[in-house]
This record gives structure tokens, C-alpha cells and sequence, in this order.
């Protein structure tokens, strides 16, 4: 189905040219001299991008319309023009949910090249739609317990606001589950959430991942990178592990967060985002400011609205639904039947501590898939895998390539560091005598990673 285009100008040599422009692209164009009509077109037509002038007298101007087209088609894809816009206009129209700000006198270049833009986003939002129709509603977040129920409640009341929110709990509770289900339930849900851990990044490339760099800004930047802010514009930046964050890097995540601004390291002019911000600690982030690891002006801006994830421990509960849940995904990723666990076995997994949280019991479940002659698991069977060291024996080994060999015992090393250190990857790095990012780059190698255990 050929593009459709709608714009919305009071200039009528403007509108020529435009339509001339992208007729000669292939695309069907409509046109509207007033706000008003745009808006009656924009219902009947249902466009995939409008161009839509910012002053339009009389009737009402482009950030009146702008706005009432987002709360009719909250997925309609907007570029304002101007020649007459302010740093306000600009700063609301991005609110708003403006895909670009074109600045008048246009050239057909850059209106070209931002239409090919706003159509493959309006591409990607349709094809969103199909998806979710033709999917269930997916909650990752299992348990009927009164810390989950709690934390589905907070959940609701926050998603469809703008507001940032500041995720805590223990390593492996499903912190990054919480962020994903708010950002569902989002206006901005039809754009991906972008998340980043910023334990992971090593520290003398911090700013450049998340505020880009420009070329030549340092020895190896070869060519300009947008950074994780620029990626999420218009959406919602996960900032996991947010206590690990550098302190020099809080400041400037501080500037980003107070004027919606930012700048790539080596570059000179500040660019407008539109960015939700969701961030995770399993830190005491009080005590770190009072040690000083934290700034507390950061830690205001983030702690807008608090989302506590509760231990597996206080949730006792939930462990059969989880067990449940977790059999399933463990059986389809090592194409087996899902596990069943008879009452003893169970008894076991409900005496256990967790202090690795769901991430451990994760863990688990998927070992006992792995290694079980049947379906159903027993008591003795729990015990095994709950007191296994991490070292794999010879004989458990025989039959296995070298390759094989050393993937095992390097997988129970880490995972035996990650259940010592509680899940704290930072913790388990030390314990390796590794650093962070080599820890993380094993564990996805591994099939370790976070997005891969967290199931609660």
C-alpha cells in the first residue's frame, strides 16, 4: 500500500512544493490549510505522516494540534515545521510526542530525508500493532502473593504516567521485569524500551555509551555513535545497576535529566530528547550518598516514584507458580518436557534460602532439566543440585569435547560465584578476580545473562 502523507499548512506555495516533492517519491499526498481541517482529514485519511506547521492563524496553532492528534492516534507519526520556533516550542512539541523539527526555509533534502524517517517509524508502529494484537497480554511477572499483587499495583498507577521511576531490590528479584511491564503500559509502548547496565560499561566509556560520541572526540572513535539516550528518544532508557554508575558520569546524567538535553562527548551543540527514565539499584543508595559514592541531587531526580521488588524469600508463596513458570521456559530452551516436582521435592526448594533470588531458582530448574531422567523430580534429585560444588568431575565429564569441558566448568564457576555473591554481578566479578564487563561478556557467552534467568 502506497504512503500516505498529510500537510497541514497555512502556506499555500509551501504545500505545492511539498506535495510536488513527495509525489515524485511515490507517495500519496493530502493537504489541509487549518488546523481543524487537519484534523478532520487526519481521522478520515488516517495518514502515516503528517508535516504540520507550528503558526497556523487564525484557529489553533501546530503544539494545539499536535495534541490532539496524539490523544486521537496516539501512534501517528508528527514532524513540525518552522521558521519561527522557540527553545520552548521545541522542548514541548518533543513532549508532545514530535517525531523532528524542521526549520523553515526547508530544503527538500532534509524534508526527504526526515519523511523516510518518519516512515519507517510509522512502519515499525504498525507492524507493533499487528504483534500485540496477535499476542496474548504477556506478565512476566509471576506470583499472586501481597509483595507481587503490591508491586502490580504500583505498576498500574505508574506506567501511564511520565513520571521516572527508581526500581530497588536484591540481585535477581526481576528488577528489569518491573521496567518492561511500566514501559508496557505506557504511551511510549510502541517504541522499544532501551536498557543498559551500567555495571557492564567499562568506566572510561560511560559517557560515550550513553550520550554518543562524535568523530575523533577520543583515540578510537572513527566515526560518530549515538549513544543509548539518543536510541531510547521517545521512549523509555532502562539504567540497570544505577549505584555502579561512575560519580563524574552522575553529574552529566544529572544536566541530561534537568534540560532534556544532551550533549555527544566531542560534540558542540546540545540536541532535545525525549526520554522516560527508569533506573535500578540493588545498592543502599542512602548510604552511598552519605559516603559519598552518590550524588544526592541525582538520587532525587530518579527517586520520583519508588518501586521495591521483594525477595524471593518473602514470597515463599509464589514458589510453585514460579517453579511452574520456570519448568516451562527451561523445557522449551532444552526441547524437553517442563519438569514436574513431587511434594518432597518441593518441600526442599520452599526450605532453601534463595539468596540468589529467582535468577538462582532459575538456575536450578534449568539444571534439573538438563540432568534429569525423567519428568519428575524428587527430593534427592534438589539436593544434588543445591549441594553441587561448582566444579564439574572428571567422570561427570567423560564422553565430552575439551570445548565442552571447559564451557561446564567455567559455567558452575560463575555460577557458584554469582549464588556466593547473592546474584550481585559486581560481587561474583571480584570473587573471579575479573572485572564486570569480561564477567558479562562470559555470562551471555554462557547463556547466563540477565534477560535469560530474570523470570520473576
Amino acid at each position: 500500500m502506497t504512503p500516505r502523507i498529510l500537510i497541514i499548512d497555512d502556506d499555500r506555495n509551501l504545500r505545492r512544493m511539498l506535495r510536488s516533492l513527495l509525489e515524485e517519491e511515490g507517495l500519496r499526498v493530502d493537504e489541509a490549510e487549518r488546523g481543524e481541517d487537519g484534523l478532520v482529514r487526519a481521522a478520515a485519511a488516517e495518514p502515516d505522516v503528517i508535516l504540520l506547521d507550528l503558526v497556523m492563524p487564525p484557529g489553533p496553532d501546530g503544539l494545539a494540534v499536535l495534541e490532539r492528534l496524539r490523544a486521537a492516534q496516539p501512534d501517528i507519526v508528527v514532524v513540525m515545521m518552522s521558521g519561527k520556533a522557540t527553545v520552548p516550542d521545541a522542548v514541548r512539541a518533543t513532549r508532545l510526542g514530535a517525531f523532528q523539527f524542521l526549520e523553515k526555509p526547508l530544503s527538500p533534502e532534509g524534508v526527504l530525508t526526515t519523511v523516510r524517517a518518519a516512515l519507517d517509524l510509522a512502519g515499525l508502529r504498525a507492524e507493533n500493532r499487528a504483534l500485540r494484537a496477535a499476542m496474548p497480554p504477556a506478565d512476566d511477572l509471576v506470583g499472586d502473593s501481597p509483595g507481587m499483587r503490591e508491586v502490580r499495583n504500583l505498576i498500574a498507577r505508574v506506567g501511564p504516567t511520565p513520571s521516572r521511576v527508581l526500581i530497588t531490590g536484591e540481585s535477581g528479584t526481576g528488577k528489569e521485569l518491573v521496567a518492561r511491564a511500566i514501559h508496557r503500559q505506557s504511551p511510549r509502548a510502541a517504541r522499544p524500551m532501551v536498557s543498559v547496565n551500567c555495571a557492564a560499561i567499562p568506566r572510561d566509556l560511560v559517557e560515550s555509551e550513553l550520550f554518543g560520541h562524535e568523530k575523533g572526540a577520543f583515540t578510537g572513535a572513527t566515526q560518530r555513535r549515538r549513544g543509548r539516550f539518543e536510541l531510547a528518544d521517545g521512549s523509555t532508557l532502562f539504567l540497570d545497576e544505577i549505584g555502579e554508575l561512575p560519580f563524574g558520569a552522575q553529574a552529566k546524567l544529572l544536566r541530561v535529566l534537568e534540560e532534556h538535553t544532551l550533549e555527544r562527548v566531542g560534540g558542540e551543540h546540545p540536541r532535545l530528547i525525549d526520554v522516560r527514565v527508569i533506573a535500578a539499584t540493588n545498592r543502599d543508595l542512602a548510604g552511598e550518598m552519605t559516603a559519598g559514592g552518590f550524588r544526592e541531587d541525582l538520587f532525587f531526580r530518579l527517586n520520583v516514584f519508588p518501586v521495591r521488588v521483594p525477595p524471593l524469600r518473602e514470597r515463599v508463596e509464589d514458589l510453585p507458580a514460579l517453579v511452574a513458570h520456570l519448568a516451562r521456559v527451561a523445557g522449551a530452551r532444552c526441547a524437553r518436557p517442563p519438569l514436574r516436582f513431587d511434594e518432597r521435592a518441593m518441600g526442599r526448594l520452599r526450605a532453601h534460602s534463595w539468596p540468589g533470588n529467582v535468577r538462582e531458582l532459575a538456575n536450578v530448574i534449568e539444571r534439573l532439566t538438563i540432568l534429569g531422567g525423567d519428568d519428575l523430580v524428587r527430593a534427592a534429585d534438589v539436593e544434588v543440585v543445591l549441594g553441587r560444588a561448582a566444579h564439574r568431575s572428571p567422570d561427570a565429564m567423560r564422553g565430552a569435547s575439551l570445548t565442552e569441558a571447559l564451557a561446564a566448568y567455567e559455567r558452575g564457576m560463575i555460577e557458584q560465584a554469582l549464588t556466593d555473591a547473592a546474584g550481585n554481578v559486581a560481587e561474583a566479578a571480584r570473587r573471579l578476580s575479573t572485572d564486570r564487563a569480561n564477567l558479562h561478556r562470559r555470562m551471555r557467552r554462557l547463556g547466563l545473562s540477565r534477560t535469560d534467568t530474570d523470570a520473576c
